[in-house]
């Protein structure tokens, strides 16, 4: 967890200057982030997506309103310390060199996929809530499989991070291969079937894998910036086979 200065230090420190400052906009506890703060709360959302990731099992095959809430907080604690980071990075940034400085961009960059893994991870519990009746059994099964490949993905992302492990990373982008292969299969099998008119569960089916494919899309991204961090170079707009190699 982030460390925050006691707000009793931060007023003795305004009481001793000479000259009054304006007040301040921000909370006390915000007033000089530092760098392993930061690094640490980017840490802490991987882990907040990865729970959310595991908890859609728990959804699509009970129909967990427990899980469904669990998700929920995820993604109001990512969209707060995506928040908490994009606010507290410009002043950090300034007082470190450019190696932890390219740190904390990764991290600044990191927060933000994560956050959007969290909304689609959302989006797939909020269908899955709302639907008045169960999907198939296999269907079940497949979008299971690509939220369990999701939550290893984030995983491994967090692992990366800490150890600065570049083997993470390469995993990672050859795991993201299998989240898309179960998604065109379901692509494939719904979109070849004939419905009863009225019938959304197809429907509904695709738009959920399409989300978890495009959250495996953003845990590339997490790779992609991790092999930046450790390599000092950038894989991003190179193709996939030839990142993953």
């Amino acid at each position: 967890m982030p460390r925050k200065a006691p707000a009793s230090r931060n007023n003795e420190v305004e009481q001793s200057q000479p000259t009054p400052r304006p007040p301040r906009t921000r909370p006390a506890s915000e007033a000089k982030p530092r760098a392993d703060d930061l690094v640490q709360l980017a840490l802490k959302a991987c882990l907040i997506a990865r729970d959310a990731a595991f908890n859609v099992r728990d959804l699509l095959s009970n129909s967990s309103r427990m899980a469904f809430l669990a998700i929920k907080d995820c993604e109001q604690e990512l969209d707060r310390i995506e928040r908490q980071i994009d606010e507290r990075l410009p002043a950090a940034i300034t007082r470190v060199n450019e190696a932890r400085a390219r740190q904390l961009l990764s991290s600044l960059k990191s927060t933000t996929d994560l956050e959007r893994i969290g909304d689609l991870v959302m989006s797939v519990a909020l269908r899955a809530q709302s639907r008045p009746t169960k999907m198939a059994a296999g269907d079940v099964r497949q979008l299971v499989e690509m939220s369990a490949k999701l939550r290893d993905m984030l995983d491994l992302i967090h692992k990366g991070f800490s150890t600065l492990d570049l083997e993470c990373a390469r995993s990672v982008l050859q795991m993201d291969k299998e989240i898309d292969r179960i998604c065109h299969a379901l692509f494939q099998k719904h979109l070849a079937e004939t419905v009863a008119q009225g019938d959304t569960t197809g429907f509904d089916v695709l738009l959920m894998a399409q989300a978890l494919e495009r959250a495996g899309d953003h845990t590339t991204n997490l790779a992609e910036d991790l092999y930046s961090l450790i390599e000092g170079r950038s894989l991003r707009h190179v193709p996939k086979k030839k990142a993953a190699n």
